[in-house]
């Protein structure tokens, strides 16, 4: 292990205890993530730890602290600017997959003792965009509301639980029987497997008597996304959360005759968005899913596993 790093003003030295890997960081290691990497930077966004060194000035942060780690470095609140979407950690700024790592000390948020930190470093990318998606400009769903989401990821994943947390009712779209259930089991109403109902759109209109969903969460991208716009009631939301690949995906621009709709890109989200999120686990006492966690040598096992077999909610990496 090389000589631990020192935190300078403003920073805060994190003892890192867990990561998470997010398909973004994919993008990365094969280059076509829209942000290029620096070169040799320590990879993953999503970590959690406790803080054990303070720089000069620090005020957000204690030694003692358990924090994670906030996707971008000083998005506090309020709308994204292109400045602050350029800083991200794991891509153009040190990452979490490492013993210990300096961040700022605008980017830490506190985790509940009740999260542990394998749970706590599921949450800064799918955990935050799934709220995002969900909150939709400061309204989350609620009892008699009903949300869509498309696709068995992890941003899907989140928001069933989230959406399902908070009374609304969830119908999920799928594929495969199995993985169905598992969504079934998470709180979601009806699930809908699209291998076996291709024109599932018909499917949500059928289970809202003909209104459609109040919002959707489309976790696939271009290749689901007029279906996904079939599926939304009048003035409902969308968000498109998958947008990569399916380069021959094409939209019928009538689809959007006679329905009126907001379709939003969200980015992640701000810190405030995070401690949101925090919030609304624990008034409901929501649990991350995670599919399997690695150690810390086991690194690019954990890579190649998230890449090929398919895990059914996040892949971990324990540093302890």
């Amino acid at each position: 292990m090389g000589e631990v790093p020192r935190p300078g003003a403003g920073e805060v030295l994190v003892r890192v205890r867990a990561a998470s890997l997010n398909r973004r960081d994919l993008l990365i290691l094969d280059g076509t993530y829209p942000l290029p990497a620096v070169e040799g930077v320590v990879p993953l966004s999503d970590g959690a730890g406790e803080v054990v060194a303070v720089g000069d000035g620090v005020r957000r942060a204690a030694v003692g602290d358990r924090v994670a780690v906030t996707y971008f470095r000083r998005w506090i609140d309020g709308p994204m600017t292109a400045a602050l979407i350029g800083e991200q950690y794991g891509c153009n700024l040190g990452g979490m997959l490492a013993r210990y790592q300096v961040v700022d000390e605008e980017s830490v948020v506190r985790i509940p003792a009740r999260l542990s930190f394998e749970e706590a470093a599921t949450l800064p990318c799918a955990g935050v965009l799934a709220w995002s998606a969900l909150t939709a400009g400061e309204r989350p769903p609620a009892v008699g509301q009903s949300v869509l989401t498309v696709g068995g990821g992890v941003v899907a994943t989140f928001g069933i639980q989230l959406a399902a947390a908070a009374g609304a009712r969830v119908i999920a779209v799928t594929s495969g029987a199995r993985r169905a259930e598992r969504l079934r089991a998470l709180g979601a109403a009806e699930v809908v497997d699209r291998r076996a109902v291709p024109d599932w759109e018909e499917a949500v209109r059928e289970f809202t008597g003909g209104r459609g969903v109040d919002q959707v969460i489309d976790a696939v991208g271009p290749a689901t996304l007029e279906r996904s716009i079939r599926s939304v009631g009048f003035n409902g939301q969308l968000a498109l959360i998958g947008a990569f690949g399916a380069k021959d995906a094409v939209l019928d621009p009538n689809v959007f005759l006679g329905r009126f709709l907001t379709v939003r890109r969200p980015v992640v989200g701000s810190r405030a968005t995070f401690e949101s999120l925090l919030a609304a686990l624990a008034e409901h006492g929501t649990r991350p899913v995670i599919d399997r966690v690695f150690g810390f040598e086991e690194a690019r096992e954990a890579y190649r596993y998230f890449r090929d077999e398919e895990p059914f909610g996040k892949v971990v990496i324990s540093v302890d």
